[in-house]
């Protein structure tokens, strides 16, 4: 019942999104978000759905709040009349270990303005990170890991 209503949820969103309010419009939202929650069936199957969820929607308000203050960050660096950066690669010690986490993340740093996911290395322990301004790596990768990395674990373990 309750992949019903998160597909149901999920369509609503979608047409909301897409800007099209038609039957045909909901219908392919509901089987994309069907879709999808399939894909991700083994990672939903703990018990507790809506703590779960409520976990995941947290993660999804982080990534909009570090997502506006990253671009405003970025805009502010690029307007400047001395652009003052450092860009570089640094290697982020992962605490998530499984595929669709590591994957997560690296995503949600990517979609980032300013930050972008390189590589992760053989051993799955680095996730190499470039950014705009690397200044101050270790204030970077502890914003990373207290930020998107916890939330993850949180909403996936």
């Amino acid at each position: 019942m309750i992949i019903y209503v998160l597909s149901l949820m999920l369509a609503i969103i979608w047409v909301a999104i897409t800007g099209s309010a038609t039957i045909h419009n909901l219908v392919f939202g509901f089987a994309l978000a069907a879709a999808a929650l399939w894909i991700v069936r083994d990672e939903m199957s703990a018990t507790g759905y809506l703590l779960r969820l409520g976990r995941i929607l947290s993660l999804v308000l982080l990534f909009f709040k570090e997502l506006a203050l990253s671009a405003w960050k970025v805009a502010v660096l690029v307007t400047r009349r001395n652009m003052d950066v450092k860009p570089g690669i640094f290697a982020f010690p992962l605490t998530v270990d499984r595929d669709f986490e590591i994957t997560l993340l690296a995503n949600l740093i990517t979609l980032t303005p300013g930050t972008m996911s390189v590589d992760v290395s053989k051993d799955r322990k680095f996730l190499y990170v470039h950014a705009i301004d690397c200044s101050n790596v270790e204030a970077t990768k502890r914003e990373i890991a207290d930020g998107f990395e916890r939330k993850i674990i949180e909403a996936f373990r």
